[in-house]
Order: C-alpha cells, then structure tokens, then sequence
C-alpha cells in the first residue's frame, strides 16, 4: 500500500501543474498536457502489464515490484530536466513502464496472502494507495509549487538548469528509492495456493507457468464475464481518472482557486473520504459473501455506480466553490466504493498460475480507458466542443459532466449484466480448481 502510495503521488502529480507545464514546455492546448498525463503515461503502463503479469505468475513477485519502484522513483526525478514535450513523453512513458510492475505482483501477493473471505478488504487495502497517493499529490503538489516558484533554478553538472516548478519532480520521485530497501527486508514471498497442475512433475513445484493458449482457452471460456466486468469498472475509471485530473484546472477557471487553496482541501477530502470509501466497498463485499451473494464483488459495483449520480450530477453545476466542494466528499467516497473490486474479482476466477496475466488484462483495458481516455478525453471536449468562446472560462465543468454520466450509465448496464455471468464463472472456476489444483497450502 505504501508504494501504491508513491506510485500515484509519482503519475498525479501534473494535474496540479497544468499551468506551470504549459508554460515551462511551451504547450499551446490543454489536449497536450492532457496528452502527457494520460496516454503517455497509460498506453505504456497497460502493454508493459502484460509481460510483468506473466512474470508475476512464475517469478519473484517481490523483485519485479521492487526493481519498479526504483526505475519509477528515477524516471520521475528526471521529469524535472525535461525542456520540452517530447522529452516530458519519454520520461513518462519510463514512468509507466516502471509503475506497470506493480500491481499485477501485487494482486497476486495479496490473493497468497489471505483467505477469499478476507480478500476484498486486504485488496481494498492495498487500494488505499490510489487515494492516499492522490490525496498527497494534490496536498504535496499544491504547497510545494506554491514554495517553489519563490525559488532560484538549479544550475546541476552535466543536466543542466532546472527551472523552479520543475523541483517538485525532484521532491516527489526522489523519497520513492528509500522504500526500496524496506519493502525488500520486510516483505517475504508468499506459498503460491491455488496453483493450477497439469501433471505429476508440475505437482512439487512452486513455479508452474502456463502456456498462453491455455490462459486465453480459459478466459475464452469466461468471456462474457470479462468484457462486462472490465468495462464495466473501466468506465467507472474512465469517470473518475478524467475527473481526478482536471478538476483542479476547473476550480482554477471556475471558481477562482489557486493550487495550494485546491491541493489543501481536496487533497484531504480524495485522501481521507476516498481511502474509506474503497475500504468500504472491501468490507461491504466481504460480508455480502458471508451472507451467500457469491457475485457480492459485482453487485457493490452497481450499486455504487447508481448512487453516484445526484452528487455527481450536482457538484460540477454549482456556482458556489464550496457547496462544490461539500457534495464532492460524497462523489469521492461514492467513487472509491468499487475501488479495489474488480481485481479482487478477478482473483477469484484466476487460478494461482494465471492471476497476474488475467490482472494485467484487466488493468490494460481499465487504465486504457481511465488513464489514457479519461484526461485525454475531457481535454478534447473543452477545446473543441465546450469551448471558452462559446462558454466561457466555465465550459470545462459541461466537459466533464458529459464525460461522468455518459461513463457511469453504461456501467450500470454493463455490471448489472455481469453479475449473473460472473456467479456462472464461479462456478466453473470452482470445478476445474477440483480437478487440476494442487495443495492450497
């Protein structure tokens, strides 16, 4: 969870530099920073999932997160040297390529570590990264731009002059490499259970890695579930992730808020409401399945998605900053609910052997559609559909209303379609663990 931390302190932190980025690397519209915050960063974090989640499946899971963490940690640093948007891209594809060893590692770790009436919460655990992460990003980002630009450049040997809003790559990529040792003295590999054996040699070994034709005949078998499933929660991303990145350049047009005032307050709302909302949704789920809703994952999904829209719908129309602000504690927590969900899902439909590949899919089509899509998106909308000729310095609130409940209308469909699928998957998971698993222990 702690790296969860750096991870989205290291990929949010341009949302509270729109203007210091614009500026500093002589961008002319907002689709070229959101170019930069979305699929520049996404686009390589998705592809570099699926090699890292097969990995994730028969390798060290410990190691790749732990050679992740400081390839990001660097690549976010050097963001700070980059004098112009094509070298800003390449540092933030190295940031998504090295952010993309994480999660499927992680997902697998976790479903090792606790028992499946317990793995909504601990998933939902390690989720709370995304929003104490955020939460700092916007906090630390705020303040921290606020002192910099106060600041003289740095003149450094050989990379040259470092401007003062570009420190805070500094401060914020630099702290990541003293958690690598940490995590490394006090995180063990865990017994690999539930481990899928095709014959008796595969039986003693810890390492069984399956070929591919075997995990997509697997998947195939379940694709109604998938396709509703990860667009389901990916729309549910698209909204949320598009929302995360420019709502401070909304506050900014709209109502008048620096980054520091913006970064202070909803930075400590996404923080402390965002982490009980998806802790909220592991603990709901879990007792959900106690109480026999084997699709309980699913089902909290929907539900968060329909109560989503009065608060939603409300907070970008509102003139008053802070009645905005109010109804936002409810859409943050609302939704944080399905958070950390759809990988716990998935866990349960994955053999061992499978988990981190089927994550890596998974996380692909989710930050595709949040990461890349989302930003990107919004951006698009408010420079040619919600212009400022014809709206004014607000047409960016109608972008991301548009972009919200467009996004969450068709997840409601889509995951209410999916929870008889997924009951159906369950089970034919549950018959071929009986004839192919091995100890579970």
């Amino acid at each position: 969870m702690v790296i969860y931390v750096f991870a989205f302190i290291d990929r949010q932190i341009l949302s509270m530099m729109i203007v210091d980025l614009k500026e500093g690397l002589n961008l002319d519209r907002d689709w070229h920073a959101g170019f930069l915050m979305g699929p520049a960063f996404a686009i390589f974090y998705t592809l570099f999932g699926i090699p890292f989640g097969r990995l994730a499946d028969s390798q060290n899971r410990r190691f790749i997160i732990a050679m992740g963490l400081g390839l990001w940690s660097l690549v976010t640093a050097g963001c700070g040297i980059a004098k112009n948007f094509w070298q800003m891209l390449l540092m933030r594809i190295g940031v998504g390529v090295g952010e993309a060893s994480l999660s499927p590692s992680a997902y697998s770790l976790i479903a090792d570590y606790f028992p499946r009436e317990r793995l909504g919460r601990a998933i939902a655990v390690y989720g709370m990264g995304i929003y104490l992460g955020s939460g700092l990003a916007y906090i630390i980002g705020g303040r921290a731009i606020t002192y910099v630009r106060e600041t003289a450049p740095w003149q450094l040997p050989l990379l040259g002059v470092v401007q003062p809003w570009q420190k805070v790559f500094f401060l914020v990529g630099l702290p990541g490499l003293l958690v690598v040792p940490v995590f490394w003295l006090t995180v063990r590999e865990p017994l690999r259970r539930g481990l899928l054996r095709r014959n008796a040699q595969e039986a003693a070994s810890q390492s069984v890695s399956i070929p591919l034709r075997e995990v997509f005949r697997h998947m195939g078998q379940n694709w109604k579930t998938l396709v509703t499933h990860n667009l389901g929660f990916a729309l549910l991303a698209f909204s949320g992730l598009g929302t995360t990145a420019w709502l401070p350049e909304m506050f900014r047009r709209v109502h008048g808020w620096e980054a520091g005032q913006f970064g202070l307050i909803y930075g400590g709302i996404f923080a402390s409401f965002g982490a009980l909302g998806i802790f909220s949704g592991g603990v709901l789920a879990d007792w959900l399945s106690r109480k026999g809703y084997r699709d309980s994952k699913i089902r909290v999904g929907f539900i968060a998605a329909w109560i989503w829209f009065p608060p939603g719908i409300l907070f970008p129309l509102l003139s008053d900053a802070n009645s905005a602000m109010f109804l936002l504690v409810f859409a943050v927590f609302l939704t944080a609910l399905p958070g950390a969900l759809g990988a716990a899902a998935i866990q349960e439909l994955m053999p061992n052997n499978m988990r981190g590949q089927a994550s890596a899919i998974y996380l692909l089509v989710v930050n595709m559609m949040g990461l890349a899509l989302g930003p990107l998106v919004l951006a698009l909308l408010t420079d040619y559909l919600f212009t400022e000729e014809a709206y004014g310095v607000g047409g960016i609130r109608y972008s991301l209303l548009s972009l919200t409940v467009a996004a969450h209308l068709i997840a409601t469909f889509l995951l209410w379609r999916c929870m008889g699928h997924f009951r159906e998957s369950r089970d034919r998971f549950e018959l071929l663990m009986e004839k192919g698993a091995g100890p579970t222990s």
